[in-house]
């Protein structure tokens, strides 16, 4: 009787673990099935602080969906090669997309027309509601202004310290900025920027230099170097490397300058010159368009932001818009006061930024002017920013 006791006792456990590991099997056989495919292409790499900032969000998006996903990254894409990667990707059979250069947009919506059970979503552009317009390209931008304001505030009060101080003179204040290329996503950042400046030092002016490049280190470098000879205290940049921070890093051991960056934190390369950064929050969109698509629902459903058709922006209200880490050491007493100020009132009542004693030209089409004297609403139609007028007598564009 006990021998046969054992051995029902036996035979009990060996199938309760074969059935235990074939259930194992079974599920992790279910989750790869299950698992949605995504593809990330990037114009470059973690070394570039644009690019840095995007797979900051797709690694924690990653660590938190965990076996949801598989992600498959081509990097370092330039945009003569986005068909290329696009293909590869399609030959990997991805569910979903991200592309998130602006001069994707165009080969990304080609795409999406060509594979219609391929969510593409694509970063900083506007053509996901112009004809022809598809349920499976959609796109997504940060209302970044809000944050380029603040940014100039910050650097605006350490203006003011200096000028008390006697470092500065008042009337000739000059603020330098290092753009990518003359489009309407530049040229909104850097009025927004001023237009912090001025609201506390009214007197102050910009120049500004393309570098006709999104990454160019060298040649960000040097054009922020000319600015701070040309006597500009403050560079700034909307382009996609370190390199006007380390030039003002390096020029503040001849004469006062100071930075603002972009896309994460620079202090670490100019300890004693970068105030603060801002940066576009990418988690919130992306993690919810990839839930969306899981659960089968239409991305712009579920997302929370401005829904605009086929495409969704938002600011600091819904957290896609950051200011980073403020340089205590440099900045002026109270700047982070009005920071937190400034951010709350953007994420409850808004505040109007675009708005003043200005009128502006379209650098494209001179005929083409505003008057902002009644303001102009940004991201009112659209996630990319579409103020493309260059401040009259305020700001000059040197090359």
């Amino acid at each position: 009787m006990k021998r046969v006791n054992v051995l029902s006792f036996v035979t009990a456990v060996i199938f309760f673990l074969v059935v235990t590991v074939v259930h194992l099997l079974l599920l992790r056989g279910g989750r790869d099935e299950r698992a949605l495919r995504v593809g990330f292409v990037y114009d470059g790499d973690e070394s570039t602080p644009y690019t840095a900032n995007f797979i900051r969000a797709q690694e924690q998006i990653e660590s938190e969906l965990g076996e949801r996903i598989v992600t498959i990254v081509k990097a370092n894409v330039k945009e003569e090669r986005i068909q290329d990667a696009l293909d590869e990707l399609a030959e990997q059979q991805v569910d979903m997309i991200f592309t998130t250069s602006y001069g994707y947009g165009e080969k990304a919506k080609e795409f999406a027309e060509k594979h219609p059970n391929v969510q593409v979503c694509q970063a900083t552009c506007a053509n996901a509601n112009t004809d022809p317009v598809l349920k499976n390209y959609h796109t997504f931008m940060g209302e970044i202004y809000e944050g380029r304001y603040i940014a100039g505030v910050v650097a605006g009060m350490k203006l003011s310290e200096l000028i008390q101080k006697g470092e500065l003179e008042r009337d000739s204040i000059k603020i330098g900025y290092v753009g990518a290329y003359p489009y309407a996503e530049v040229i909104s950042g850097y009025t927004a920027f001023l237009l912090g400046i001025r609201s506390i030092v009214p007197e102050a002016k910009m120049y500004v230099k393309y570098a006709d490049s999104w990454s160019a280190y060298n040649v960000e470098k040097q054009l922020a170097q000319e600015l701070i000879d040309e006597g500009c205290v403050v560079i700034s940049q909307h382009s996609d490397t370190i390199g006007p921070a380390v030039a003002c890093e390096e020029g503040s051991k001849e004469q006062i300058v100071f930075h603002v960056g972009y896309n994460q934190s620079m202090i670490d390369v100019a300890p004693t010159t970068s105030l603060i950064s801002t940066r576009i929050n990418w988690t919130p969109y992306i993690e919810g368009a990839i839930k969306a698509v899981i659960a089968g629902k239409q991305i712009e459903d579920q997302v929370k932001g401005h829904v605009h058709g086929n495409d969704i922006g938002a600011g600091f209200e819904k957290d896609w818009v950051q200011m980073m880490e403020l340089n205590e050491h440099i900045a002026a007493p109270g700047t982070q006061n009005q920071i937190d100020k400034l951010t709350r009132q953007f994420a409850t009542t808004g505040k109007t930024v675009f708005q003043g004693p200005y009128t502006g030209t379209n650098p494209y089409d001179p005929s083409d002017t505003i008057n902002l004297e009644d303001g102009f609403e940004e991201n009112k139609e659209a996630s990319a920013p579409s103020f493309g007028y260059v401040l009259d007598d305020v700001i000059t564009v040197e090359n």
